[in-house]
């Protein structure tokens, strides 16, 4: 199960940051994905050097913690997508395709020319989307 999602700009500003728990552990989650940019930056910066891993988006567990797995994406221009799960057994394909579907849907919400670039994402319609995603993810992983 997906228990937070978060947006963070090219500068490690949070653009987006949605928890789907109780609210008293989201202040703990905003904390792990702070914590995990460090891990990105880590991978942006040490790149492995196998093949066609240097171009990969996806940058795969983070890290784990006891109740939690991060994993991370990188867009091509430098923003960051930050997946909290407390499924511990879920599979990197599964993830891999929440962000590619993730993706897609930033996309669409920062081609609105209303959107300004390097802003919060405000949109609602970008809200209601990514808990649709979240919520097909639980389902998916389930089966």
């Amino acid at each position: 199960m997906i228990v937070c999602v978060a947006v963070v700009g090219h500068q490690n500003n949070p653009l987006y940051v949605q928890s789907f728990t109780e609210a008293d552990d989201a202040l703990k989650l905003h904390h792990i994905v702070h914590c995990s940019l460090d891990v990105v930056d880590e991978r942006m910066n040490n790149p492995r050097k196998i093949g066609s891993a240097l171009n990969e988006t996806f940058l795969g567990l983070l890290y784990p913690t006891e109740n939690y797995k991060v994993y991370g994406y990188l867009t091509n221009t430098k923003v960051k997508f930050i997946l909290v799960t407390s499924d511990l057994n879920v599979r990197d394909a599964d993830v891999r395709n929440f962000f590619r579907k993730f993706h897609t849907v930033y996309v669409d919400a920062v081609s609105n020319p209303f959107h300004i670039p390097g802003k919060k994402i405000t949109s609602k319609a970008f809200a209601v989307e990514v808990s649709s995603l979240v919520n097909s993810f639980g389902s998916s992983s389930s089966a």
